[in-house]
């Protein structure tokens, strides 16, 4: 139960909620044992009355071993003893269900909140992550951790709670209760009690395991559907519906086995309480019918005992419940603490400088880089390269050769694992990311937009933005005409990734949004590929927008884009082989000469744009 703590961390903050649910709850408990000891005087006084008169005890204090009369609870003097017992019961009964309610909202309202709290600390931290952990983890898995998982810890930390402090504090005042009215009775009662508690320890490890692997085949499942979806169109042409509908049925059998499991684990300790609880009875009434004979012990006594006893199985049997559902939430919650505990790998330095104006340019120093998760893959070797404030500076070359890492290595997604980067003298490492990140725009050849509207997704990352600046952005764009077709315009919803639009117009939102983000730097990754001949013209007039007053870096397979370029840069292998202008390439005979000559063949012609 190490995780417990850990859980219970998160509930700090709600301290008085708390509290007040201890106060209440104990409340509720002591007026379900005060229900056990109403029994005693229903059996001993109303129904069978004191002949001798006088004031009418209602019960023995347990521990201080004193009378208590029905008339100092309830001070009406002319009522007769069943009166007095019926008001006491509407009392306590009153009692138990305000506390009850008040102390289960209270003990919800902070489990559900420290929940809330844990599941926005594990999505912050997953939002810290570099690109090497979505490499490493898929999103159908972190989806479930971060929604499924949390939701089995979420019933533990909030229904359960509150259920553990009421059936905690009722079994506790009810064995108050048992032991009061006959301690022999109730060591010889509570003696089956290991019994229950010694399997139920060896179940709930179990349960933890397979709770484990459910929420595993629960990730499955979700990944099997978030791929299935997302893909859908590669789905159908390839004529995979029934291949996918095999591995989502398959997924499901494994899920199914897994609930079973868990259901037959989790009930198994009812049947043994029942068990136990029938022997121990039958046990009783033998003894107390001997000890009723011989005056020793009132009818009202035992009947008030074996209330409190069956009233008392019923908590330690939800108790046993309450442990198990604990164990499933603790098996979840292993891979959240595990996203929780993961180390960051890009990480910023306290007292980072803050990068406010980018003004000199961008420096490879003599880099190295490999990616973590491929020790013996694509590596980068002793690169240098120097981009200064205002260039145009194109990466081409063999596919594989490392020109999408090296861009990726300026907004520091990756950090290099020898040299540095350098922006304006900075090493990139010594920077505020935020600060870093503010001066880099970046269209990429895959252009994610959100299913929300037009509006939202240009403006992303900045709400208030006013609509006269949102237009203007898309107007240089040469996005704003086609959105005005939309149905809807700007408040149009685009679908999920912009599904609703042509390529080409997914391609000028996402211009027109790093145009409102006016970034000095700004990284073209391929951002005209897949594109038909008219789209890509609209694109390319739109780029040379965005590329004005800036520095870019652009990342281009067709030449014919990249050939009024400051600097060419062909890499290779992760090396630079060559640099220059178009014309100084075209004719050195190396690799540019090749690749151009390539696409001069295959195409007929070079458009220069």
């Amino acid at each position: 139960m190490r995780g417990v703590p850990r859980l219970l961390s998160y509930a700090r903050r709600y301290w008085a909620h708390l509290l007040g649910s201890v106060a209440l709850m104990a409340a509720a408990g002591s007026a379900q044992g005060m229900m056990a000891l109403l029994i005693k005087p229903i059996f001993d006084k109303v129904l069978g009355p004191d002949p001798r008169g006088g004031p009418t005890p209602l019960f023995t204090h347990p521990i201080l071993h004193h009378q208590i009369y029905l008339e100092q609870i309830v001070p009406l003097h002319n009522r007769t003893p069943w009166t007095l017992v019926a008001i006491a019961i509407v009392a306590v009964f009153l009692i138990k269900g305000i506390c009850d309610y008040l102390g289960n909202y209270l003990i919800s309202y902070a489990g559900f909140s420290s929940i809330t709290d844990l599941r926005n600390a594990v999505f912050d931290k997953v939002l810290k992550q570099g690109a090497q952990f979505f490499e490493a983890h898929s999103t159908g898995q972190l989806m479930s951790s971060i929604m499924n998982d949390v939701d089995k810890v979420q019933l533990a930390m909030s229904q359960m709670l509150a259920d553990f402090l009421r059936q905690s504090f009722s079994a506790l005042a009810l064995a108050v209760v048992v032991i009061g009215n006959d301690w022999r009775l109730a060591l010889v009662s509570l003696t089956v009690l290991p019994f229950v508690m010694l399997p139920t320890r060896s179940i709930g490890r179990r349960i933890r395991r397979t709770s484990r692997r459910t929420q595993d085949r629960q990730a499955e499942i979700n990944q099997i559907l978030q791929e299935t979806l997302s893909g859908h169109m590669v789905v159908k042409a390839f004529g995979a519906e029934a291949y996918e509908s095999r591995r989502f049925r398959d997924a499901g059998r494994k899920l199914l086995r897994s609930n079973v499991r868990y259901v037959l684990q989790q009930a198994i300790a009812s049947p043994l309480i029942e068990i136990f609880g029938a022997i121990t009875i039958i046990g009783l009434m033998s003894y107390a019918v001997t000890r009723i004979k011989t005056g020793t012990l009132t009818p009202g006594d035992f009947v008030s005992f074996v209330f409190a006893l069956l009233l008392l199985y019923e908590p330690v049997k939800r108790l046993v419940g309450i442990h198990n559902i604990f164990e499933q939430a603790l098996g979840a919650s292993q891979k959240v603490f595990e996203y929780l505990d993961h180390h960051e790998e890009i990480v910023e330095k306290p007292n980072a400088a803050k990068l406010n104006a980018f003004q000199q340019g961008i420096v490879f120093d003599n880099i190295g880089f490999r990616y973590p998760g491929a020790p013996n893959g694509f590596q980068i070797h002793g690169l240098s390269l120097e981009v200064k404030a205002g260039e145009v500076v194109a990466l081409v070359g063999p596919s594989g050769g490392g020109k999408t890492t090296l861009a990726n290595l300026a907004p520091r997604f990756y950090d290099v694992t020898s040299g540095a980067v350098r922006v304006d003298g900075y090493d990139v490492r010594d920077l505020d990311l935020a600060s870093l990140r503010a001066q880099i725009g970046i269209v990429a050849q895959d252009t994610f937009l959100f299913n929300d509207t037009v509006a939202n997704n240009i403006a992303y990352g900045r709400p208030g933005i006013p609509a006269e600046d949102l237009r203007r952005a898309a107007e240089t764009a040469l996005a704003h005409e086609f959105i005005l077709r939309l149905p809807e315009g700007y408040d149009t919803i685009i679908g999920d990734r912009g599904i609703r639009l042509s390529g080409g117009q997914r391609q000028r939102i996402a211009i027109a949004r790093a145009l409102l983000k006016n970034a000095p730097i700004l990284i073209l990754d391929e951002a005209t590929s897949h594109l038909d001949t008219e789209s890509e013209m609209l694109v390319q007039k739109a780029l040379a927008n965005l590329m004005e007053h800036r520095t870019v870096i652009v990342i281009a397979h067709r030449l014919s884009t990249i050939r009024r370029a400051d600097k060419i840069v062909v890499l290779e292998k992760g090396r630079i082989r060559e640099t220059g202008t178009h014309e100084e390439l075209v004719s050195h005979g190396g690799i540019y000469q090749r690749l151009h000559e390539l696409q001069f063949e295959d195409a007929g012609t070079v458009v220069d744009l």
